[in-house]
């Protein structure tokens, strides 16, 4: 959520931001309801003066009466304006760093690296859904059976591989770049939602058990943003770096045809995620530090992959600035996005009131939090599956996979 007094003192520059990011956030009304909020605020103060001023004189107990429902009254109406306020405040995204490329969608984003070889091929590589279907480690048609469309069962190896990359994950970041694992809670209270930024912009993308309010997580950064959600980081505690495994659930309403083969998009789906908590002079660093982290996983791995920054309008609705990492799948002939990593500035800490005292006789500050997938499944699934097929069919696995599957090859 962004700061009402930096909305106020530069509305202008706000509404062009939120420009550049092909979103149309309601500034004006923001704008409008600030205004009259402190005109109420103002309002209120000379009713208390005079309130206070009549019961001093001990004047007409009448005058008194009126005075304090109107008191009672304007404080309904200025509490009022501030839940409106604060809602449409929740509808404004982040604002993009001057760093950011300016565009108006994918095609504007900007390649800054790349690295991986490209594979070649005596013959024509097959779709993921072939060659899972044809080791017997994926079953499309009982994934369906059981649960519907984008749903899918793994089998054997198929299983096997899976727990294998999570943890693989897990081990890298938490033995090696510097990651406390945590394990949370997969569903969560809806206040966790908005402390992520999840809503209300994207209620219909999320799963929810309305009996008891629970929301299933979307993302392992829900439930990593709220986990020092109203408290203050004591000094010198800071960096915080965590890592996390769930599965994650989301609506994905696409259009009708788009994606409808293989495992690429689906309802449920298995991620880790890094998260970092950081001191705002940090976090740029934070951010490219980060990235390399999943960038690593993708190495070890062998695939070829490239990191593109995102443009303005590409930008997650919280982020600040963002790098995709996205792997080479030859079935299927293009680029998929394994991770996001994004720079979120004070936005999440200030709807969650996150703060962190930078020496013990300071005042506490919004700190900055950053996430980034590392990574996820199962498009790493498809990139390890497409680009390592061989021609009798079979699948050689990367080496640093050996110890963790127990064999060198799916056939």
């Amino acid at each position: 959520m962004l700061d009402l007094k930096y909305i106020r003192d530069d509305a202008e520059a706000v509404r062009r931001a939120v420009a550049s990011r092909q979103d149309n956030a309601p500034i004006d009304e923001i704008v409008r309801l600030d205004v009259l909020r402190r005109e109420q605020i103002t309002e209120l103060e000379e009713l208390r003066r005079q309130r206070k001023l009549a019961s001093k004189q001990r004047g007409d107990p009448e005058t008194g009466r009126c005075l304090r429902d109107q008191i009672r009254d304007l404080e309904e109406a200025a509490n009022k304006l501030d839940d409106d306020l604060r809602a449409l405040l929740l509808r404004v995204p982040n604002i993009p760093q001057e760093s950011v490329p300016p565009g108006a969608g994918e095609a504007d984003n900007v390649e800054i690296r790349h690295f991986g070889e490209v594979p070649g091929f005596a013959f024509t590589p097959k779709p993921h859904w072939e060659i899972g279907e044809a080791l017997d480690i994926i079953d499309f048609e009982r994934g369906a059976k059981l649960s519907g469309s984008r749903f899918y069962v793994l089998k054997g190896l198929g299983a096997r591989l899976q727990h294998a990359l999570i943890n693989l994950m897990l081990d890298r970041h938490t033995r090696e770049h510097g990651y406390t694992e945590i394990y949370p809670p997969f569903m969560v209270k809806q206040e966790c939602m908005y402390v992520s930024s999840n809503l209300p912009k994207f209620a219909d993308n999320l799963y929810h058990d309305v009996e008891e309010d629970y929301w299933w997580v979307p993302t392992a950064e829900v439930p990593l943003t709220n986990l020092h959600r109203d408290e203050i980081i004591p000094p010198g505690v800071l960096p915080l770096h965590y890592a996390a495994y769930t599965a994650c659930f989301r609506r994905e309403k696409m259009s009708a045809g788009k994606d409808t083969r293989g495992m690429k998009r689906g309802h449920q789906f298995d991620k880790v995620e890094l998260y970092k908590f950081c001191a705002p002079e940090d976090s740029n660093d934070a951010l490219e530090a980060l990235t390399a982290d999943a960038e690593r996983i993708c190495a070890l791995l062998g695939l070829p992959t490239r990191v593109v920054a995102l443009c303005t309008a590409e930008l997650g609705f919280a982020s600040s600035k963002s790098y995709d990492i996205e792997v080479w799948a030859p079935g299927a002939a293009e680029w998929l996005e394994v991770s996001s990593c994004s720079n979120c500035l004070d936005f999440q800490a200030r709807r969650g009131n996150i703060r962190y005292r930078p020496a013990a006789d300071e005042k506490p500050r919004y700190l900055h939090t950053l996430n980034g997938s590392g990574l996820a499944l199962p498009r790493i699934m498809i990139a390890i599956l497409e680009n390592c097929q061989q021609a009798d069919g079979s699948v050689r696995l990367p080496a640093v996979l050996h110890d963790y599957m127990g064999v060198t090859e799916i056939r």
